[in-house]
């Protein structure tokens, strides 16, 4: 397997950055969350179908996220795959797309991930486990984001986005270690559930936090 591609990731920040910028205005806060170098976790709500490239293109660093194998159809998977982005088969254990972003993190790189699996409310309400499993597996710390967007119908070309030119937040919270005490570094099934737990409660916090703080 080819390893996710850095300068394609960078690349796909770029666009990310034109596209955002250019349909929505973006507020980022608290991108300097981020560390600057080192493998990272970013962990994202999920409400929009913008989030993805949102990140991409708010995020201080390039971000190779988990995408399901549904987007990539008919051009859009080369060009997915182009720009570093990571193909997941969400039906089943997907030894490639765990071998890939392991690959990122294990080189420093920035993994993005939405933890609750698929676009839902966006509240962290159900998390998957496998947030936890990458993080404990790798060592890498976790920072949660908040995206944040308008809940105005009026002005929408397509429901699963904000509408054209309205206000989007992205909030980066504090990074922090999926386990903690004697957890550290272990992999058992109880481990994974309560790492699992703790990044929960940490993720749902950031949220509630961010929500306070931009008024939304």
């Amino acid at each position: 397997m080819t390893p996710p591609s850095e300068k394609g990731a960078a690349i796909g920040r770029g666009i990310g950055i034109g596209l955002m910028y250019g349909l929505w205005k973006p507020r980022v806060l608290g991108a300097w969350r981020v560390p600057s170098s080192g493998p990272v976790i970013l962990a994202v709500n999920h409400a929009h179908n913008l989030d993805g490239p949102m990140l991409m293109g708010t995020a201080p660093r390039p971000v190779h996220f988990l995408i399901k194998k549904e987007a990539f159809v008919g051009p859009l998977g080369p060009f997915l795959e182009g720009i570093g982005q990571l193909k997941v088969d969400r039906t089943a254990p997907d030894r490639t797309a765990i071998t890939g972003a392991l690959d990122v993190l294990a080189s420093g790189g920035v993994l993005g991930i939405f933890p609750e699996g698929t676009r839902g409310q966006g509240d962290f309400a159900s998390l998957r486990s496998g947030l936890a499993y990458f993080a404990v597996r790798s060592g890498a710390p976790i920072v949660p984001v908040a995206v944040l967007g308008s809940t105005e119908r009026r002005g929408r070309l397509i429901r699963a986005l904000p509408p054209l030119r309205s206000g989007v937040d992205v909030v980066f919270g504090d990074a922090f270690q999926a386990q903690e005490g004697d957890d550290s570094g272990r992999r058992t099934r109880k481990a994974l559930d309560d790492a699992t737990v703790r990044i929960q409660e940490r993720l749902t916090a950031h949220l509630e936090n961010a929500k306070r703080l931009t008024g939304r």
